[in-house]
C-alpha cells in the first residue's frame, strides 16, 4: 500500500502529509527535526485497517517554514485544520517525542476530535530532556547550528558511518534518526524553525511545557504509553510516572528499543496499536465529565 507524500496549502501555507488507508482513523505525529517520513514503515500496515495520516509539522520536513507561531498549541491547531480539510473524523492520535507533547495539546484542544491517546518516547511528561537540546536553546545557538550542519562536518559524519559499516558495526536508529535530524538543518529556514520550535518547549533547565498536571483530565480517555528502555534522549522515568497518573491506561516497555521504538521495532509496535484500539472503546465527548473534574480539581 502506497504511502507516498502529498502537498495541500492551509491558511497559505504548504502542508506535507501522507494519507492512507480506508477505516477507523489514526494521526501519527513525528517528533522535532523528524518529518512523516518516520512512520513510513508502520503507516502502510496501520492503514490495512485504518485511515491513516502522517502530517509535515509546519517547520518539517516537505512543510513550509514560515516564520509563526511553533507552539504545541498551533501544532495542534494545524493537525485539526489538516484533518478537517481531508474530512477525517475523531481519531486515534499517536504522538512521537514532541509530537508527543503535541498530541496531548491536541486532545486538550479538541476532545471532540479524540477516541484515543498514545504516547510514544513522549515529549512533555518531565523536565529531563537530552542535553543537546538544552544547549540548542542558548542565546547564539542560531551561529553554532549551521557549523554542526555544514556540509563538511555533515560529510565526515557519513564517512564515519560508512566506515562502521564496513566494520560490522550496525548504527541504531537513534544515531541514524539524529544524523538525519541535523542534516534537515541545512538551510536558514529549516534552521529558525527548529530554534522556534525548541524554545516554545524548552530551556536550559530542560523541558518548561509539561502535561503532568492535566492528566487527570484524560482518565477517560483510552491511554497507551510506549517507551524503549535505550532511550536516551527523554527517560523513561517519564512514561513510568504518567502511566500511574491515570488508572487504566496502558505502559507497554520495548526492551531492545531506544527514542524510536516504532523504528526499532515496527512489528512489535504495529501489533500492539491495532491491538489495543481494538479492544479498547473510543472515548465520547462529555462536556459535563470535563466541567466536574476541572471542578474537583480546584476543590
Amino acid at each position: 500500500m502506497t504511502f507516498e507524500l502529498q502537498e495541500t496549502t492551509i491558511h497559505g501555507h504548504r502542508v506535507a502529509y501522507r494519507l492512507a488507508g480506508m477505516g477507523p482513523p489514526i494521526i501519527l505525529i513525528h517528533g522535532i527535526t523528524a518529518s512523516s517520513r518516520v512512520w513510513e514503515t508502520v503507516g502502510p500496515r496501520l492503514a490495512r485497517k485504518h485511515t491513516v495520516l502522517a502530517p509535515d509539522l509546519l517547520g518539517h520536513g516537505q512543510s513550509a517554514k514560515p516564520r509563526g507561531d511553533y507552539s504545541m498549541g498551533a501544532f495542534a491547531s494545524g493537525i485539526r485544520d489538516l484533518a478537517l480539510s481531508l474530512d477525517l473524523g475523531p481519531a486515534t492520535v499517536v504522538g512521537h517525542s514532541l509530537g508527543g507533547g503535541v498530541a496531548m495539546q491536541f486532545t486538550y484542544q479538541f476532545p471532540e476530535r479524540t477516541q484515543r491517546l498514545a504516547l510514544v518516547s513522549s515529549g512533555g511528561l518531565g523536565r529531563r530532556v537530552h542535553g543537546f537540546l538544552r544547549a540548542a536553546t542558548l542565546p547564539g545557538s542560531e551561529l553554532v547550528i549551521p557549523l554542526l550542519a555544514g556540509r563538511q562536518v555533515l560529510g565526515a559524519g557519513r564517512a564515519v558511518g560508512r566506515a562502521l559499516g564496513r566494520a560490522g558495526v550496525k548504527l541504531g536508529n537513534d544515531a541514524l534518526e539524529m544524523a538525519r535530524g541535523h542534516a534537515s538543518l541545512g538551510d536558514p529556514e529549516s534552521r529558525a524553525a527548529f530554534v522556534h520550535t525548541l524554545r516554545a518547549s524548552v530551556d536550559v533547565g530542560g523541558q518548561r511545557v509539561q502535561a503532568l498536571d492535566r492528566l487527570y483530565l484524560a482518565q477517560e480517555l483510552p491511554l497507551l504509553i510506549v517507551w524503549g528502555a535505550r532511550d536516551r534522549i527523554i527517560p523513561i522515568d517519564h512514561g513510568r510516572r504518567a502511566h500511574e497518573l491515570v488508572p487504566g491506561s496502558r505502559c507497554e516497555v520495548f526492551e531492545r528499543a531506544g527514542h524510536f521504538p516504532h523504528l526499532d521495532e515496527p512489528d512489535r509496535f504495529t501489533v500492539l496499536l491495532e491491538d489495543w484500539i481494538a479492544s479498547t472503546k473510543p472515548a465520547l465527548p462529555d462536556p459535563a465529565r470535563f466541567r466536574a473534574a476541572l471542578r474537583r480539581d480546584a476543590a
